[in-house]
């Protein structure tokens, strides 16, 4: 990997992106995308977990990956990064983390991407690079490019025919923000929901992405 100007030092947020190599698709279907995501939730940490295909099974089957809260509490306990919001569309991903530690989140992509391509490989039998190089990042400067980043992808699902619905795309993290957060503290808005004030912060916060213009204005990692 390159050396990287901006170290991903602890205390620090990060907007991070990967696209497919020669911009092919990194998910061909919900099992992909649920592996991956369980990957980004559960590799927070440097433990791991066995029986990874069942947990995606059965979150494809009731929404749930139905770890135990002993390992989650564990994985929350050492985390070396804080997920805060996250969309998976065709070809590449957006996330949005902070580095608990320093060079945190190199050690946590290194093993999601890593993961994810040899169960990539294995499962379509082929060899090779599945991302287009190293993850790119954007070191987030101040409160108003993290909420930006926060809304650029949170939108990014109107791409692909949400427009108008982006909370009700499963695979980001929009709806974990304006209603139930499906993965307690393994997603940690609170550094943005914190700041949306009234009695609804979700629709406020809703309400605010919708009129942002982050799609316009805010530049990205890009993809």
């Amino acid at each position: 990997m390159p050396y990287r100007k901006t170290p991903f030092v602890a205390g620090e947020y990060f907007h991070l992106v990967n696209r497919g190599n020669l911009k092919c698709n990194i998910f061909k279907d919900d099992g992909d995308r649920a592996r991956f995501l369980f990957y980004l939730l559960y590799f927070q940490s440097p433990s791991s977990l066995n029986n990874i295909g069942f947990h995606v099974k059965k979150f494809l089957q009731t929404g749930s990956f139905g770890v135990n809260n002993e390992e989650t509490r564990a994985i929350i306990a050492d985390r070396q990064v804080e997920l805060n919001a996250f969309s998976l569309m065709a070809n590449h991903f957006h996330l949005l983390a902070q580095s608990v530690v320093d060079n945190g989140i190199s050690a946590y992509l290194q093993k999601v991407l890593n993961g994810y391509s040899k169960y990539f490989n294995a499962r379509y039998k082929q060899s090779g690079h599945l991302f287009g190089g190293p993850f790119r990042s954007v070191h987030i400067k101040d409160n108003e490019q993290l909420l930006y980043a926060s809304a650029y992808l949170h939108l990014n699902p109107r791409e692909i025919g949400f427009a108008g619905k982006e909370t009700e795309y499963r695979w980001s993290s929009f709806g974990d923000f304006i209603g139930n957060n499906r993965w307690g503290d393994l997603l940690k808005p609170e550094i943005i929901m914190e700041q949306m004030d009234g009695p609804n912060p979700g629709q406020v916060y809703k309400k605010w992405v919708e009129t942002s213009g982050a799609k316009e204005n805010y530049q990205t990692p890009g993809v």
